[in-house]
């Protein structure tokens, strides 16, 4: 404790320079007020997220300090973030020190419920002394509503309660599941990003199951992204799909119910339904045997394939590329359409962990590399902070990339004779 005081008054000391020394701590040198952020301006449900903005306000030179959270018994709670110092002028042109902390709570179930009051120990310079004055918050009524529809609700089992201000899906696969035949593998990435919860209250790995195929379930991923409109829980879920007959092979769509905290409805969003095997749409013209060529045209194809072999075993000019795969070119095409930053950001997060060569690439380049940090800044940065071209960003990252061939006079063919001399 001694050192975390110590560390808090180095921390603060840049902040209590510009204030002079008060006479004596007087009534309303010292605030502190505790606001509930509901959603949609009612009241929540159980397991609902309600942020609650903790803002301090001090005329003393405060030397060191201490919060005091109440127990909290019918609420599980996370901080969101460090605390924030800063200066701040006050409607009467003085100075002050600005204090800020968010908490995140879920409420139990549901009832009548209180927030006890926050306390602020703070060590002050009262006329040259040391003080300890302890800063309280009001207490704050906090009813949450049961639910009343006759399906869903945070008690249910079935479907899996998400309250959120908004849900989007992202979905790939490695290769195209429409490419693949019996006893080939496709995998399937799925990210699931809620905004305003944290990832603990995602739902688990949802099933995928169909008559036809077998599959393998990866690991599952989450993490909680803070930003400052609020947090941005993420859910990443893996399966390898290996088709088991030969024939084409619906796979349906995955619902995912969720409550929309902001207009306070259940809303639905789906993984979306795909095609194991069977190639390309199908046409009268694939079914169709392929014409016989001539013995001519056959003899004029070797032929130019012959010399075209030739000249790169002589030149060295086939130099592989890489290239992402279809469906997250599609999908970042489509992402970036939509001009939501965090969105385009989810569906880039699964095509690099798909081709991290690509990644190395594209990071040692100078324009890609700050269009990725204009980027990370639009979707965690400070609010206002300008988007990136993201339909040009799309097309840069869907271009083929070369990559280094063999060294200069490494492939060529032996003498046939042995080397000379």
């Amino acid at each position: 404790m001694p050192e975390r005081r110590a560390l808090v008054l180095i921390l603060l000391a840049p902040l209590l320079a510009p204030l002079p020394a008060r006479a004596e701590v007087e009534p309303g040198d010292l605030t502190l007020t505790v606001t509930a952020e509901l959603n949609g301006n009612s009241a929540p449900f159980s397991r609902e997220m309600v942020l609650l903005k903790i803002h301090g306000v001090y005329k003393q030179p405060i030397l060191l300090e201490e919060v005091v959270q109440p127990s909290l018994a019918n609420f599980s709670w996370t901080q969101l973030g460090r605390d924030h110092w800063s200066r701040t002028k006050l409607p009467d042109g003085q100075s002050a020190i600005a204090f800020d902390r968010t908490v995140a709570v879920f409420p139990h179930h549901a009832g009548q419920f209180t927030i006890e009051p926050f306390t602020h120990k703070l060590t002050v310079n009262d006329v040259g002394e040391r003080r300890v004055v302890e800063v309280r918050s009001k207490p704050i009524p906090f009813p949450v509503a049961p639910w009343t529809e006759p399906a869903g609700g945070p008690d249910a089992k079935e479907p899996w309660w998400l309250p959120a201000k908004d849900v989007a899906i992202t979905d790939s696969w490695s290769p195209d599941p429409e490419t693949i035949k019996i006893g080939e593998t496709a995998r399937r990435i799925v990210t699931l990003e809620a905004q305003g919860m944290v990832a603990e209250g995602l739902p688990p790995r949802p099933v995928m199951r169909t008559r036809g195929i077998i599959t393998f379930a990866g690991p599952v991923t989450r993490e909680t992204l803070l930003t400052p409109s609020g947090p941005v829980a993420r859910a990443t879920y893996q399966w390898d799909v290996k088709p088991g007959v030969p024939e084409i092979i619906p796979l349906d769509a995955i619902a995912i119910p969720w409550f929309d905290t902001s207009t306070r409805t259940m809303r639905e969003t789906e993984i979306p339904a795909r095609q194991i095997g069977g190639g390309l749409p199908d046409q009268e013209t694939d079914r169709a045997p392929p014409p016989v060529p001539s013995p001519l045209v056959t003899a004029a194809a070797a032929l130019a394939a012959f010399g075209l072999g030739l000249a790169l075993i002589g030149f060295g000019l086939g130099r592989p590329s890489l290239r992402l795969s279809g469906p997250n070119r599609r999908a970042l095409r489509a992402a970036a359409r939509t001009g939501d930053p965090a969105r385009f950001r989810a569906v880039l997060d699964a095509a690099m962990r798909e081709a991290p060569d690509l990644v190395r690439i594209w990071r040692a380049r100078p324009g890609l590399a700050a269009s990725f940090a204009a980027l990370d800044r639009a979707v965690f940065g400070a609010s206002g902070a300008p988007v990136p071209d993201l339909p040009a960003l799309a097309r840069s990252l869907s271009r083929p990339e070369r990559v280094a061939g063999p060294a200069p006079g490494t492939g060529r063919l032996a003498p046939l004779d042995g080397p000379v001399g």
